[in-house]
């Protein structure tokens, strides 16, 4: 049996990495947040794969800034 990944809205993930929601779509729009769904009211939807992705692009910035 499959198990269903949670789902996260934008809200919940600019509160989780201190972010934006503009810099969350940026991301988006760069190509580096892949395959970010939406619901049925066209808002998206971040899954688990998409915190890891998130996770990477701050990290990546933390080392940049050493």
């Amino acid at each position: 049996m499959k198990k269903k990944k949670a789902t996260y809205s934008a809200a919940e993930i600019c509160s989780q990495f201190d972010v934006t929601k503009t810099t969350l779509f940026k991301w988006e729009k760069e190509g580096k947040l892949r395959k970010v769904k939406k619901d049925w009211r066209g808002w998206r939807v971040f899954t688990d794969d998409n915190i890891k992705e998130i996770r990477n692009i701050i990290q990546g910035k933390k080392q940049k800034n050493v």
